[in-house]
């Protein structure tokens, strides 16, 4: 009876190492080691290379031991694991994940999830005969609201150690340049990641500060994830965050907006209002249109885009401090 438990961790293990061993291309023991680590696997390489060695024995798999380090994968006329395998909707969803998450999951997740992964595009592949799931990746797609642009270049490893830090609750030393080139290094304690069009950015608290800071991850020189962790602060929640403009520039000052627009502009803002409480009077030649919303540069270039079909713009304060952000300023004076 002792030696159950043991004889269960091999089993799994062998369960782990066999649905992530690919068919199509070779994958090395260190690499699988590092998709079952992020995987709360915890397992030291040697074990890894003794369990491949003995599942070559009992299974299809083939060692390209030409060269080091070597490479495993199924043989081609292999039927691959006799365990249930993706369902076509189990499939759809995955690949659609790795599309559209990937950068919205720690780095570490992801690569735990490259066995999966591989399967899903197995399943799918060329040689399987089209079905209705398999077309549906044909007919979606997730268009940009403005003009399309390439995203920024982001340093090797600066993702990954990013994400897997903001995953672990641990403190991230970095190498930031900002926008004017200037360069800096701080330790920094990473609280939330936001995608904003092709753009990343970190949402962070430097070491000594109670202030957050945004810092987008293009701008990142290096990065490196410590072994020193901390306590998720109480008092910020990233929902909050972005309800207060903060991504958008803005100080989360709360204004009374209200402007006219052109009939047939204003179309956009009946069917989607800027906010659940907006107010729209109607008029022969234009709409009279009123929100609540918090005041940000966003909100500023957004109105300039309609040119001269919105006029008469006007931006109450509702909170006790006036306190207005130089480019805010400078925006209230082109549209008053």
């Amino acid at each position: 009876m002792a030696t159950r438990p043991d004889t269960l961790n091999t089993t799994i293990l062998a369960i782990e190492l066999l649905r992530r061993i690919p068919r199509n291309r070779k994958v090395t023991a260190a690499e699988l080691h590092d998709q079952l680590q992020h995987a709360g696997h915890g397992r030291d390489l040697r074990t890894i290379q003794r369990q491949l060695e003995m599942l070559c024995e009992h299974f299809d798999i083939e060692c390209d031991d030409r060269s080091k380090p070597y490479g495993y994968c199924w043989k081609a006329q292999s039927g691959g694991l006799s365990l249930p395998v993706l369902s076509e909707q189990e499939s759809l969803l995955l690949l659609l994940a790795e599309q559209h998450l990937n950068h919205l999951l720690p780095a570490g997740v992801m690569k735990s999830m490259d066995g999966f992964f591989e399967q899903a595009r197995r399943n799918f592949g060329p040689t399987v005969a089209e079905r209705p799931s398999q077309q549906w990746l044909k007919k979606i797609r997730v268009v940009s609201p403005t003009q399309p642009t390439l995203p920024p270049k982001i340093e090797d490893g600066v993702f990954d150690a990013v994400s897997n830090a903001l995953y672990a609750n641990l403190w991230l030393e970095l190498e930031y340049r900002n926008a004017v080139g200037k360069s800096k290094s701080a330790e920094v304690m990473p609280l939330g990641l936001a995608q904003q069009g092709v753009r990343l950015y970190l949402v962070c608290r430097y070491k000594g500060y109670a202030e957050e800071r945004i810092l987008a991850l293009h701008r990142i020189i290096t990065a490196c994830v410590t072994t020193r962790s901390f306590e998720r602060p109480t008092d910020f929640n990233l929902e909050e965050y972005e309800a207060d403009g903060k991504f958008g520039f803005g100080s989360g000052k709360r204004v009374r907006l209200s402007f006219c627009i052109e009939r047939e502009t204003a179309l956009q803002l009946l069917e989607s209002p800027l906010t659940p409480e907006q107010k729209v009077v109607t008029f022969d030649d234009r709409l009279e249109v009123s929100a609540v919303v918090v005041e940000t540069v966003q909100l500023h270039r957004w109105l300039l885009g309609f040119g001269d079909k919105v006029w008469g713009v006007k931006l109450e304060s509702l909170d006790d401090e006036p306190t207005e952000d130089g480019a805010l300023a400078a925006l209230r004076h082109i549209l008053s």
